[in-house]
């Protein structure tokens, strides 16, 4: 089928969207794009919000699948929904023309949700400004326009909060200050936001901060200090991790293994091992992917060749 005849039962309302049939939008052409633009807005609403998320599905389970002028096509749409997907959709693209779309959204979109996600996918290209694999002439409208949201007031909590953790990896003072000023809010979603964004940052000098909030009584502040705590890889942060394996979170849980094993170390692996046989399947599967992290970290080569061995 022609990628014409295809697009006209797309747009044809008395026709399914057949999930076997979607592979033929991959890797469009510039003339394929510009068609499908064209007749993008006679497809019915159910259609697209469906047809976006199967697409992301796809190229979850192929990584040859090329969905990304659909995508782009999404960032325009009327429904906040489909703008949403389409910014997860486009979460591995690194061409300068999202940078420019993702900040256009976060600016000027009239849904808060679909500014808070371009805030969150900001976040990967902040990190390669940090590491300098994004030009000055990027990095810094990206600092400014994240800076910018976070502290206009005005703003909804959620999507500040989101333009922070984007900001955390960078290692600059006046993002510290930033996050000082957000974890001493009296507002629980910067505080979050705050917590992430320390261990987005890497540096040890949060540690302190992030073991009191590893006894809070907030589930997800648990949650986000365990992560962080992980994510910074301090070993002073396991011996208060070691409690949390046994909380009544799941997902609190989980993350203190997982945690674990981004820090190493004998306590840690000793700690891991007694899970090892928990009779939660949850609980080993997580386990497992602990310990394959704290192997791959203690002998990285010998982990490839084992991987490749077992494979």
């Amino acid at each position: 089928m022609s990628i014409g005849a295809y697009i006209e039962e797309l747009v044809d309302p008395a026709q399914p969207l057949a999930v076997s049939k979607l592979t033929q939008l991959s890797a469009l052409g510039p003339a394929e794009a510009a068609l499908l633009a064209t007749h993008w807005p006679e497809m019915e609403l159910r259609k697209r919000q469906r047809l976006v998320q199967e697409l992301i599905d796809l190229e979850e389970d192929s990584v040859e699948l090329d969905f990304d002028a659909v995508f782009f096509l999404g960032l325009a749409d009327g429904d906040a929904g489909v703008r949403r997907d389409s910014i997860r959709g486009l979460w591995e693209n690194e061409s300068r023309e999202i940078i420019d779309a993702l900040t256009g959204l976060l600016a000027d979109d009239s849904d808060a949700g679909v500014r808070a996600e371009a805030a969150l996918a900001l976040g990967r290209f902040v990190m390669q400004a940090e590491f300098e694999d994004v030009k000055p002439a990027y990095a810094k409208p990206l600092d400014q326009a994240l800076r910018g949201v976070f502290q206009n007031e005005s703003e909804v909590v959620e999507v500040r909060g989101r333009a922070l953790e984007s900001l955390g990896v960078r290692a600059v003072p006046w993002v510290r200050d930033l996050i000082e000023e957000a974890f001493e809010s009296p507002d629980r979603r910067l505080r979050l936001s705050a917590v992430h964004a320390m261990g987005r940052g890497c540096d040890e000098s949060w540690l302190p901060a992030l073991i009191v909030e590893l006894e809070s009584d907030d589930d997800e502040m648990r949650f986000e200090a365990a992560g962080a705590c992980g994510a910074i890889a301090g070993e002073a942060a396991t011996q208060h991790l070691l409690p949390l394996l046994e909380d009544a979170d799941h997902e609190v849980q989980e993350a203190a293994i997982a945690a674990l094993g981004e820090i190493g170390g004998e306590v840690a692996k000793a700690a891991l091992m007694e899970l090892k046989e928990s009779e939660d399947e949850r609980v080993r599967d997580a386990v497992e992917e602990a310990l394959e992290a704290l192997a791959f970290a203690d002998d990285p080569l010998a982990f490839h060749v084992s991987g490749e061995a077992s494979g």
